[in-house]
């Protein structure tokens, strides 16, 4: 038996204005520029998967423990950021979404 539906935490204002602000260059990109962009999206989608060299370094840490609030927090954000993005341009997420299901299987 399911429990009830939580509904999400608020977002806190300086987030959202800080997603605002890369939704707002996100605009005026080229199509290289919003390529790169998926890449960096990728990279903190998967970080074990898909990485770049910058990435590659700060994901040798191990993590042995259930995430905390702030991580837990953070993954609400980045989905609502998504979704924002989502309406500026479904098919640019749709292709992160398809890139992130490529990553599957493998290390």
């Amino acid at each position: 038996i399911a429990g009830p539906v939580r509904e999400p935490e608020p977002i806190s204002y300086v987030t959202l204005q800080e997603q605002r602000c890369v939704l707002s260059w996100f605009q005026g990109w080229t199509a290289a520029q919003r390529e790169r962009f998926l890449q960096d999206l990728l990279g903190k989608a998967v970080p074990g998967k898909v990485c770049t060299l910058l990435d590659s370094l700060s994901t040798l840490q191990v993590k042995d423990k259930l995430p905390n609030i702030f991580e837990c927090q953070l993954q609400e954000d980045r989905n609502h950021f998504l979704h924002m993005l989502e309406e500026r341009d479904p098919e640019f997420v749709s292709h992160f979404y398809r890139s992130v299901a490529g990553t599957a299987g493998r290390d």
